[in-house]
Parts: structure tokens; C-alpha cells; sequence
């Protein structure tokens, strides 16, 4: 006998979600094990991760994030879980990896990272390196997408606030939020490095599908005093054509940032992210046995 894989897990997620229920996150693990897997052994059960997880548990979690980004599954609130209709659809079939990766909504984020996905790296022919980094790259993009959504869906407000914290910590100087009620298209203020010698105003619009058009560029444009010439226009979809032909033309110098560079750079620079695990990888120390 042996724990399941992570994808494995997909049926056994959706049966304990198919009567719609919004559960807790970690409740649906443990609903998923002691339904499914409680009866293998217990030296199984107890196996850990590197990092001291529960590995069937790290499992189930994974085979959780898989449906989720190939559309069977949705978190309606923070830290919960429900199926969607098209999970309710996929019930009494059997879903394997290929289904979900197969799936427009699982390649949608990824299309960019297609030689780290799709390429899968075989056992006997990838040494441990290559496999360490296969997984580092699998999960950075997971977490990248996951984060994208996260800021799609937080108040606009405090979109703005994410946006001027990033640039602080990416070096430039002390923001200045603008009044919400009247800011003039301009969302904030940052200064160009510590000593304030320049300013750099900011527009955030965090758009769920929306691309940004030329019009949001013009009207940036137009709100800038003239006290400063630079502008970072930052958004969580994409520009148009026209609105990247306007920034790229204007006298102004405008820096375009779309949703997958914003999350880059988050990513970055440790912003709406924390450190899960640190792991070691050693080797031996040539020069400690070399003769003197």
C-alpha cells in the first residue's frame, strides 16, 4: 500500500463538496482523509515532509489548489472551499492530471511557463536538481496565480495601498495617499528615491477582466500637475494596444504595469507573501578533505 498521489485526490475532494457546502479549508482535508484514507497504515499516515507537514495531508491540499485553478472548485470566502457547477458535472467521472491541465481556465496563467508545466521532467532521465527546480517553478507559478486573484478581489482602496507599499519597498522614497473623494485620477504620490529629489504619481485600477484603454491613459496623463513628468500606471489585467501606443508617446514617462508583472514583483520583493518553507541542500566540502 501506498498514499495517494496529490491528483488522485481529485474525486475524493469533489464527492465531499458535492452537496454544495462551504466548508473550511482545513476542514475539508480532514473530512477527505477520514473518509478515504483512514483505513491505510499508520506508518503511511505519519510520514512528514521535509518541513514537518503531514504528507497525505500536503497531498490533498495540493489536489485541492489543482481543481480550483482548472474551474471544479472556487474559494467563496477567505479560507473556504465549495464546488462549482462544473465540479458538480465532473462528479462520478474519473479526473486525472491531464483533465485539469488540460482545462483553458489551469493553462490561462500559465501559458508563459508551458517549458515548466507541460514539459513534464521524467524520473529516470532528470537528476534531483532538475526535479527541485521543476517543483520550485511549479509552485512559484502557483503562488503567483493565486496572488493575482487575491488582488482582483481586495477593496479597491486598499489596492491602492498595496501598490504605493511594493514601490516603498522596492527603494523609492515615502508615498503620499491621495484624498480618496477627490484625488483627480491620481491615486498617490511616491518620491523618487529617499531624498525626495523627484516625484513619481501613481494610478492603480485593479480590473477583474477590463483591459485599460487609451482614455485611462489620457485622463492619467491630464491629472498630472506639472510639478512631475513620471508616472506608473499599475493594474491587475492588461493594457490595449492604443493605451500602450498613448504611454508610449506621451512627453510624460509612463511605466506600464500589467497584473502578471505586478505579481512578479511582488513575488520579488516579499509583498502579500510569506516564507512557508526553507529547505537545505548540501554537499560535500572538497576543500575540508583536501591534504595540507
Amino acid at each position: 500500500m501506498e498514499l495517494p498521489k496529490f491528483h488522485e485526490t481529485f474525486n475524493p475532494i469533489l464527492d465531499i463538496l458535492s452537496d454544495g457546502e462551504t466548508i473550511h479549508n482545513r476542514e475539508l482535508l480532514v473530512r477527505v482523509l477520514d473518509k478515504y484514507y483512514s483505513a491505510l497504515p499508520q506508518e503511511l499516515l505519519e510520514i512528514k515532509t521535509k518541513s514537518g507537514e503531514q504528507l497525505i495531508l500536503n497531498r490533498i491540499a495540493w489536489g485541492k489548489s489543482y481543481l480550483k485553478k482548472g474551474g471544479f472548485i472556487t474559494y467563496p470566502e477567505r479560507g473556504t472551499v465549495q464546488i462549482t457547477q462544473k465540479g458538480k458535472d465532473a462528479l462520478g467521472k474519473k479526473l486525472g492530471l491531464s483533465d485539469i491541465e488540460n482545462e483553458a481556465g489551469f493553462l490561462q496563467f500559465y501559458s508563459d511557463e508551458k517549458s515548466k508545466i507541460s514539459n513534464k521532467l521524467e524520473i529516470n532521465s532528470s537528476s534531483p536538481q532538475d526535479l527541485i527546480d521543476s517543483g520550485v517553478s511549479a509552485i512559484e507559478s502557483q503562488i503567483k496565480s493565486e496572488l493575482l486573484e487575491k488582488l482582483k478581489s481586495v477593496d479597491p482602496y486598499y489596492f491602492e495601498k498595496i501598490i504605493l507599499l511594493l514601490l516603498h519597498k522596492m527603494g523609492y522614497g515615502d508615498f503620499v495617499e491621495t484624498s480618496k473623494s477627490n484625488d483627480g485620477g491620481i491615486d498617490g504620490i511616491v518620491n523618487e528615491d529617499k531624498l525626495g529629489l523627484d516625484k513619481i504619481y501613481i494610478q492603480a485600477k485593479r480590473y477583474t477582466e477590463s483591459k485599460v484603454r487609451e482614455k485611462d491613459i489620457r485622463n492619467f496623463i491630464g491629472a498630472m500637475s506639472g510639478d512631475t513628468t513620471k508616472g506608473i500606471f499599475v493594474t491587475t489585467s492588461t493594457y490595449d494596444d492604443s493605451a500602450v501606443k498613448k504611454a508610449h508617446d506621451a512627453h510624460h514617462k509612463i511605466i506600464l504595469v500589467d497584473g502578471k508583472k505586478l505579481v512578479n514583483l511582488m513575488y520579488q520583493y516579499g509583498v502579500g507573501i510569506q516564507v512557508r518553507n526553507v529547505y537545505e541542500v548540501k554537499e560535500i566540502d572538497e576543500d575540508f578533505f583536501e591534504s595540507t
